[in-house]
């Protein structure tokens, strides 16, 4: 067997550069060390090529001798307890390292995955689906083999809606181009692409040499040029810019660009909830969240009193935008991602995102210098402990909020525990992951794990629900396997809170269960019940200490108590009407 990479690795921003902006500069051919490529080969070493040393799935009969392929290569292939939670394993290892892979088996394995990777593509979160398939042969007489659904193209015409390209790795002659446009178009999309191996093609050889295409995409000239002209004029003519950083700034590796932007000419900048983390919270420039109504009320009014808001890489959901309390002028906005560049109501097309962002940075420009107000900064609460007060969930963040640092990465899931994320103060950038826009519940668990494979000088600090906790908790003994060691605090408010506030009735309560005892299921670490401020302090400080493995802390909390974010929405969304 070949000497297999240690997990134990952790990447700089220069290390993750490559995978998160560009095609790979060496490239593979049709031969391997004077040997010639069989599809499985090939695509293992493409894989390698794009800077994966990790890979998440389960194993299945029709994908039993890629994974044997796997095995003899320096990808380390992690093994999970479900399909999904492997998607959502490689989404959360993507967001971190720039590019995640997961391969499973045919249908029953590869439809576990959809919603998973349905929400690494609304999010853009480039993962490489792999799918075992029926060998070729085996479907010349049509059989009902085991795992069919209704044809032998069923699951790609599914994987075909969610992904950005899809292939049948059917043919040598076309296998090897095949895998390269979809990987490609991984990189440039930042969106999911699926790969499907029919077994008996797994050791098919190149007919020919192959050798891919290495050309980089370029903007339309004119069009970028323009487009600059107008978008200087507009930044030149405010008096109050302001610059709203997107998560696409990090899937293309544009911090640093925007950050020289916006320093050089002293634009306060925010961010939005999917992005946020993107810039570090601690900048002076910094602003916080803006999220309508769910972030402060100072950042909300500074941002929409703007004469221009510069928008990079931002999806304006409704979640980014409160719940659509957010209000923006069109006519006032520079819109900028790698789908569409809208100046005003001027559309540009063929001109690339990050050709935009560079090419703005080398600007010219006289910009007016907005005063950032004091009140509007991000400033620390007084954080004061009385032992025998129940927990609510505001002291629970601000408890939070006090052992964040370099070494953490929050991870949080859908409902209260995202809302009440806004308020946390990430003090370095892209150590905050959530699914802010598709918010499907379960996320966060088996993404800390692939945040940990991906960079195990990591500590996630989860953030989960009840609900959530109770659809993916298992897979903390893949963490528990692995000797990692996150933090996962279970906001225990007996249901699904957040929807009280839209409909109260007894479909909002779940079982209660002792979410800390899940350490006897698994085998290992340590379980906290808290009811107290002062259980949790204590709890938190015992958490710290062991770093040698995962600890569930179970903070107990009222139905109806909710976090400062989603009382200001609440409050706002009342009075509107």
């Amino acid at each position: 067997m070949a000497a297999r990479k240690s997990i134990s690795k952790s990447k700089s921003d220069s290390n993750q550069s490559r995978s998160l902006n560009k095609l790979p500069t060496k490239r593979a051919s049709g031969k391997n060390n004077g040997k010639v490529h069989t599809i499985g080969s090939y695509l293992i070493q493409r894989l390698e090529d794009y800077g994966l040393s990790d890979l998440f799935g389960i194993p299945g009969d029709f994908v039993l001798q890629f994974y044997g392929m796997l095995e003899e290569s320096p990808i380390r292939v992690i093994g999970t307890t479900r399909e999904d939670n492997a998607g959502y394993a490689a989404d959360g290892y993507a967001r971190v390292n720039g590019l995640g892979a997961v391969c499973v088996t045919y249908c029953v394995g590869g439809l576990s995955l959809c919603n998973s990777i349905a929400g690494a593509y609304a999010e853009k979160s480039p993962v490489i689906v792999i799918s075992g398939a029926p060998g070729m042969s085996e479907r010349e007489t049509d059989p009902l083999l085991h795992h069919r659904v209704k044809d032998f193209h069923t699951q790609r015409d599914v994987f075909e809606k969610i992904t950005v390209a899809t292939a049948l790795l059917d043919d040598p002659i076309t296998a090897f181009q095949e895998i390269d446009r979809c990987l490609e178009a991984c990189v440039k999309y930042k969106r999911p692409v699926y790969l499907e191996l029919p077994r008996d093609c797994v050791h098919k050889e190149a007919v020919i040499p192959h050798i891919p295409n290495d050309k980089q995409p370029t903007s339309n000239k004119h069009a970028l040029r323009e487009s600059l002209v107008e978008a200087a004029e507009l930044i030149q003519a405010a008096k109050k810019p302001v610059i709203i950083a997107g998560v696409e700034v990090h899937r293309f590796g544009l911090r640093e660009e925007v950050l020289k932007f916006a320093e050089k000419h002293k634009i306060p900048m925010c961010a939005t909830i999917l992005g946020k983390s993107v810039v570090s919270e601690s900048h002076p420039l910094y602003l916080g969240v803006y999220e309508g109504a769910m972030g402060r009320n100072e950042v909300q009014r500074y941002v929409e009193d703007s004469d221009c808001v510069i928008l990079l890489g931002t999806f304006m959901t409704d979640i980014n935008l409160g719940i659509y309390t957010a209000h923006l002028d069109p006519g006032k906005c520079i819109y900028a991602t790698s789908e569409k560049l809208r100046i005003s109501y001027h559309h540009f097309h063929d001109v690339i995102f990050s050709d935009f962002v560079h090419e703005l940075g080398k600007q010219k420009m006289k910009v007016v210098v907005r005063k950032i107000p004091e009140k509007v900064r991000p400033h620390a609460v007084d954080y004061v402990v009385k032992p025998t007060k129940l927990v609510t969930t505001k002291h629970l963040f601000e408890s939070i909020n006090q052992i964040l640092s370099d070494e953490t990465v929050v991870v949080t899931d859908v409902g209260d525990c995202l809302f009440g994320a806004v308020d946390l103060m990430i003090s370095t950038h892209t150590k905050f992951l959530s699914p802010a826009y598709y918010t499907s519940m379960g996320f966060a668990i088996p993404a800390s794990l692939g945040a940990q494979v991906a960079n195990q000088d990591l500590r996630p600090i989860v953030l989960v629900g009840d609900g959530a906790f109770q659809m993916t908790c298992l897979e903390l003994s893949t963490a528990l396997k692995l000797g990692f060691n996150p933090i996962v605090i279970v906001l225990n408010n007996k249901g699904y809170t957040t929807e009280r506030f839209l409909q109260e009735g007894p479909f909002n309560d779940i079982p209660d269960w002792k979410y800390h005892n899940i350490t006897d299921l698994i085998g290992g670490g340590w379980g906290f019940e808290v009811s107290t401020e002062g259980d949790l302090e204590k709890a938190i400080k015992a958490a710290l200490a062991n770093k040698d493995s995962l600890s569930v802390i179970n903070v107990h909390l009222e139905p109806t108590d909710v976090s400062p974010a989603l009382t200001r929405l609440a409050d706002k969304m009342s009075k509107s009407l």
